[in-house]
């Protein structure tokens, strides 16, 4: 039975009791939220713990999470995700400067060395060479120049949606483990094979930047690390045309599919070649666009036309922005799963004589230059 007493009035004395009573009920009330939220996240499905928790905790404070919305996938989605990293890219704050690394000075030079050439390459002339804006393509097809020509001057056979919520472009590997050297110096280490597994210094660091540099730009970018080429080479056009065929299917929206490699070039007696240019003062590795043609046989490619007109379209907006940037638009009959999109290009940046920083400046460097292409 409870006592009618009545409370005796609170005098100063009894201030103190009473606040301390309070801080440990409001103590008891958080720990009591967070106990909650955290069997919420043990049982919610099918997002990871880590993903309710942070929802929850951004719908009790009333705050609206885009990254979380765009997580949120229709029941009838695949619910796992079809590579390393299948949500867009987040976009670094900063500049170029963010992504340089610390590269390996003299004193880590072994004495049987190899040797760096470095080398700009003009755009292309003669009969071969049709030009594109500042820039050139070389035709290594049965097509003719005037049909060339004309095909060019079409517009885009797609349109971008800025600052969609939608995936528009995807970035990904065929040779993910392709990587550049790390040395300052214009030299690298006997045995080095150029291809590494760590994905801060082969093809995924340069195809980072360039996803990064989309997504701050407005386009919503995805981003692939598969290695496709690992461990097994043979076969790696194969892993990578089922990753992309993943990617259309869960996300139908994305018009452009890039694929990001580096060429390789070396003289007979192995020493390496290094496409290089300067851009605002600093040193870049230069980049080449491929784009495949059908040949009516080995290689089909029914919307190699749209193809060819995006990558002038790439092409001429790179070499206005930064003159010399680009070695000329390699057409020819390769097929690089170009059936996929009438959006897809497979670009070259750089190729193993570069060092990384040389090719990461060159990815942002593509990605204004694509950006300006897709957005006008």
């Amino acid at each position: 039975m409870r006592s009618r007493t009545p409370l005796p009035a609170r005098g100063q004395g009894q201030v103190r009791p009473f606040l301390e009573a309070a801080v440990l009920f409001a103590a008891l009330c958080i720990f009591a939220r967070s106990a909650a939220l955290g069997l919420a996240a043990a049982i919610t499905a099918p997002l990871p713990m880590a993903e309710t928790l942070l929802w929850l905790g951004q719908q009790a404070t009333g705050k609206t999470a885009s990254s979380v919305q765009e997580r949120a996938e229709p029941e009838t989605a695949p619910q796992e995700p079809v590579s390393s990293l299948p949500q867009a890219v987040q976009a670094l704050p900063g500049s170029i400067e963010d992504y340089l690394v610390p590269l390996l000075g003299e004193d880590a030079r072994p004495a049987d060395a190899g040797k760096i050439i470095e080398k700009q390459y003009p755009q292309g002339s003669g009969e071969k060479y049709i030009p594109c804006g500042e820039g050139s393509i070389k035709n290594n097809t049965r097509q003719s120049a005037a049909d060339i020509v004309a095909e060019i001057e079409n517009p885009l056979p797609f349109a971008i949606e800025p600052d969609s919520p939608d995936p528009q472009v995807l970035v990904m590997h065929t040779h993910a483990t392709e990587d550049y050297r790390l040395s300052a110096g214009l030299w690298f280490a006997p045995g080095d094979g150029a291809r590494s597994t760590d994905c801060s210094v082969n093809m995924c660091a340069v195809g980072r930047v360039v996803a990064d540099t989309l997504n701050a730009a407005g386009i919503n970018t995805l981003h692939d690390e598969t290695l496709n080429d690992y461990p097994s080479y043979t076969g790696s056009y194969a892993n990578s045309r089922a990753v992309v065929q993943q990617y259309l299917a869960r996300y139908p929206s994305i018009k452009v599919v890039l694929d990001v490699h580096r060429d390789a070039i070396e003289t007979e007696s192995g020493s390496r070649y290094a496409p290089v240019c300067t851009v605002d003062g600093r040193q870049a590795a230069q980049v080449m666009i491929i784009c495949g043609c059908d040949n009516g046989t080995t290689v089909r490619l029914p919307g190699w036309r749209q193809n060819l007109r995006f990558a002038a379209a790439w092409e001429r907006s790179m070499e206005e922005l930064y003159p010399g940037f680009t070695r000329p638009v390699l057409f020819s009959y390769r097929f690089y799963n170009q059936d996929l999109t009438t959006g897809s290009l497979l670009i070259e940046i750089g190729g193993h004589g570069n060092n990384l920083n040389e090719a990461l400046y060159a990815g942002y460097l593509a990605a204004q230059g694509l950006a300006e292409t897709l957005l006008g």
